[in-house]
């Protein structure tokens, strides 16, 4: 019998609760033992469910608990899960968490103490839910060198232009309708910032190329500026709008990495991933393009790769798993005024042709985009160019006269 604790029994850490259950036989055939939940952290009291027993409130009853071999992190957030996630390792005890803000602020930390402690730190739902990615990254994949990895990160903003798309909802009315739904948060910021995929982005980053690469280091936009009229233009040129985590391996040996809305054509295997559901396309020198593709959140998903984690950990009770990174710098990361993409870029003006023109003299080669439903305003979209160039390609636009009044990039995926 393999022991284990559960700290925190929400949404995620019920749902791993309920399939250990309920699931007990299948699990014992996968290792030979049971798994037993000996505690569950929470500060709540939950009087009626099953394992009443074995709630505490008190986190020393698990780190002093020499029989709990594996603790369970789904609690979500720093603190005190840092604290507890590292006292736990340091005890020799492995550790599974959901917490993508704990992995993308401390994952090369904790992994190397659980290297130190010959104990296993393991995080497989922090980035896909239930989506598999990080263990096909770290054992299926291993041959590939990856040069570039770019998904569709967040649910919820897939939800959200998704409704825009198909249904000419508004971002507002979308928005609610998630949260009606209970896709958004009452505070949706950290999906519709971006933030939420960019720690996940982080995490593939590091997990790829062998170096933590720290929020505060990627660039990061979201949706809150996409219009209706943004979605029209992107489905005439011939794709889709998509809030997309990328990272790609450039020759110098910097990582051109950021997460922000772009046009994505619709010949792409990202473009038709719709509602809640997630995509993450990996791209290696062996195998190509490969997509792991599904729902990337929700209780039963979530919990299905944590308890997938549980029994990794169960294998490998006295030896390690070798999933590791080291630290890092921002000095592996290019600034994204550096990056190189074509753009869609819609101006103000009474003149298209005149627009088109001038922005023909700055930009170079541009190839309009033929929409007439809209007066008193054009859409083309360049050739690659920097970031930085294109900036000062619109400021050059508004002295001319013409405001530019939305700027995306194209994902070359």
């Amino acid at each position: 019998m393999v022991s284990i604790a559960i700290m925190g029994h929400g949404v995620v850490g019920s749902g791993v609760a309920e399939i250990i259950t309920t699931h007990k036989n299948k699990l014992y055939t996968s290792i030979g033992e049971e798994v037993y939940i000996k505690r569950i952290l929470d500060l709540r009291e939950f009087p009626d469910s099953p394992l009443a027993d074995r709630f505490t409130k008190n986190f020393e009853d698990i780190i002093n608990d020499r029989e709990i071999r594996i603790v369970v992190e789904v609690m979500g957030g720093i603190n005190p899960a840092y604290d507890f996630v590292k006292r736990s390792l340091k005890a020799g005890k492995s550790v599974v968490t959901s917490n993508k803000e704990l992995v993308a602020a401390k994952g090369a930390e904790l992994l190397q103490i659980a290297k130190d402690n010959n104990a296993n730190f393991l995080f497989e739902a922090s980035v896909g839910g239930g989506i598999p990615i990080i263990r096909p990254m770290s054992q299926c994949l291993v041959a590939n060198i990856v040069d570039e990895i770019a998904g569709i990160l967040n649910g919820t903003t897939n939800f959200i232009l998704t409704k825009m798309i198909d249904e000419g909802m508004d971002f507002d009315t979308a928005l609610k309708l998630a949260q009606e739904l209970g896709y958004a948060e009452r505070n949706p910021e950290a999906d519709v910032e971006g933030h939420d995929a960019c720690r996940k982005i982080c995490i593939l980053a590091s997990l790829a190329f062998g170096k933590h690469v720290y929020p505060e280091y990627v660039h990061t936009e979201g949706i809150t500026k996409i219009t209706l009229k943004d979605v029209k233009y992107a489905a005439a040129w011939g794709g889709v709008i998509k809030l997309i985590g990328k990272v790609k391996m450039l020759e110098n040996g910097k990582m051109d990495i950021m997460v922000a809305p772009m046009l994505i054509p619709c010949k792409s295997q990202l473009a038709n991933i719709d509602d809640v559901f997630n995509g993450i396309m990996v791209r290696g020198d062996c195998t190509g393009d490969v997509v792991f593709y599904g729902k990337g959140a929700g209780k039963l998903p979530t919990a299905s790769a944590v308890v997938a984690d549980v029994i990794d950990c169960c294998k490998h009770l006295k030896t390690r798993k070798y999933l590791f990174w080291t630290d890092g710098d921002s000095s592996n990361v290019i600034d994204y005024k550096d990056s190189v993409s074509s753009f869609y870029i819609r101006v103000k003006s009474d003149d298209k042709d005149a627009a088109l023109q001038s922005a023909k003299e700055l930009f170079g080669n541009i190839s309009p985009i033929a929409l007439d439903e809209y007066e008193g305003e054009c859409a083309f979209v360049t050739e690659p160019l920097k970031y930085s160039d294109a900036e000062n390609y619109v400021k050059a636009l508004a002295d001319k006269g013409y405001e530019t009044l939305s700027m995306l990039r194209i994902g070359d995926l």
